[in-house]
């Protein structure tokens, strides 16, 4: 080979290199907009609430709600929870701003974070910020130049996609349940030009193109970087990234992504093409590998940077990976373990036991609460025979002499039947279990309270 040919050889696996560099950096950064819009389109797929679809809840700029908790078949979003009922709505906001209307929740905690395309929440109403009376909010999109209703507090997204995350605790008494499914029934949105008006929120539509069984996690780790990249260029249409990554815009369009326009893969040099084709495994693999390279306190992983990322772009998409809409942890925050004492990964073989010592469960604000869930490998709930998926502070649990708290996380059912209120059921196989803490006090957020360590029974 000659010295001209070695140098375009070179040349040439130099740009497939910087092309795989730069798709595996592309991947992460995009990662949480595409998870955001693969979610939207599943769960909005309906004419209506009431059209019985299975994976829909109900059509863009309407409210769809849990009537009761959410149990093991339960798949939308990875790491749901078992201590409120959901009340959910995905805004499009490019035609103009919509009014949140949530009724007097009779100092009930609940919290109706708003988060933009990008998994960043924009704004938090509920008990802990604006308190429980009834209240109006207008949610207003970047491209908005109207002018607004006055009197009524103002949130302001940065993209054109929105979503509601409502949550509104419960005890899960049937009474309770009840309760709640009332103050939802109270909750509205209304376009701002129908506001105070008699309003019927129009029909939706159904695509029978997209695939409504595949949960939108896995439906994207499907994807191969052609297809991910072009969902990615068309959400960026209506989405515009953030001020602070002009830098990660400019390493963008090395490969062909520039936002407001399509991306053409057929387009690029082969070499580029070759590098986009290798990026999707290793931009996955190094999202996951975060969880190996985050601190571990007695074993659990304590993040209190949620909700507001920032550029901390393979953090954000390590949360959506594995936590879609989380919140500021003002608000919540959520431990989570995977491993024993020894440090061996949680498996349904054995049995483990995790103690609180007399006081010192999670310190809680009066109005606020805590549960331990347990999830499957793929971070939904487990399946098993009492349909239990979370023990919660309020629950009749069982104090030992002394004042402690014994959890009990093990496949089988304990021996001692007294235990029975304190046993999570676990799966056969891995596991892990994540704590939430909502309304923490501030020993929970400054560190100087943290989780017992969980110890396996031999």
């Amino acid at each position: 080979m000659t010295p001209s040919a070695n140098a375009q050889e070179a040349t040439a696996d130099n740009r497939e290199e910087q092309a795989f560099q730069a798709g595996i950096d592309a991947y992460i950064y995009a990662y949480p907009l595409v998870i955001m819009e693969a979610t939207r389109q599943k769960v909005t797929n309906t004419p209506s609430i009431d059209a019985n679809i299975p994976g829909a809840d109900a059509p863009v700029n309407q409210f769809s709600h849990t009537r009761e908790l959410v149990d093991a078949s339960g798949t939308n979003v990875v790491a749901p929870n078992n201590d409120t009922l959901y009340s959910t709505a995905w805004l499009d906001l490019s035609m103009e701003p919509i009014v949140l209307h949530v009724p007097d929740a009779a100092n009930r905690y609940y919290m109706m974070p708003v988060l933009d395309a990008w998994t960043n929440v924009i704004a938090n109403p509920g008990t802990r910020t604006t308190g429980s009376v009834a209240k109006d909010f207008i949610i207003v999109g970047p491209d908005f130049k109207g002018g607004l209703q006055a009197g009524i507090s103002v949130i302001k997204s940065p993209t054109n996609m929105a979503w509601i995350l409502g949550r509104t605790y419960t005890n899960i008494s049937p009474e309770d349940v009840a309760a709640v499914n009332a103050f939802q029934d109270g909750m509205r949105l209304t376009p701002l030009s129908s506001y105070g008006k008699p309003y019927t929120p129009p029909a939706g539509t159904h695509d029978p193109a997209i695939d409504m069984k595949t949960p939108p996690p896995l439906r994207v780790a499907k994807m191969d970087a052609p297809t991910f990249f072009r969902q990615f260029a068309l959400a960026l249409k209506t989405n515009p990234p953030a001020a602070g990554d002009a830098p990660m815009i400019e390493k963008l369009a090395q490969i062909g992504i520039v936002p407001g326009k399509d991306f053409e893969f057929e387009n690029l040099g082969s070499h580029v093409q070759k590098g986009l084709n290798r990026c999707v495994p290793a931009a996955q693999a190094k999202i996951k590998s975060i969880a190996a390279s985050s601190k571990r306190v007695n074993g659990w992983r304590f993040a209190k940077n949620l909700g507001v990322y920032g550029t901390a772009y393979t953090f954000r998409a390590f949360i959506t990976m594995f936590g879609l809409g989380a919140n500021q942890p003002e608000d919540a925050v959520y431990p989570s373990i995977q491993i024993d004492q020894e440090g061996k990964p949680f498996t349904g073989a054995y049995r483990y036991l995790l103690r609180f010592e007399k006081g010192q469960t999670p310190p809680i604000h009066p109005s606020g609460f805590w549960s331990i869930t347990m999830y499957n490998d793929k971070r939904f709930f487990v399946d098993n025979p009492i349909n239990r998926y979370a023990i919660h502070n309020v629950d009749n649990l069982t104090y030992n002499a002394d004042g402690s708290l014994d959890i009990l996380l093990q496949a089988d059912p304990p021996a001692d039947e007294k235990m029975m209120a304190n046993w999570l059921p676990a799966p056969k196989g891995s596991f892990d279990i994540m704590l939430r803490i909502y309304w923490p006090e501030k020993e929970t957020l400054d560190g100087s309270w943290v989780p017992p360590s969980v110890k396996r029974i031999e």
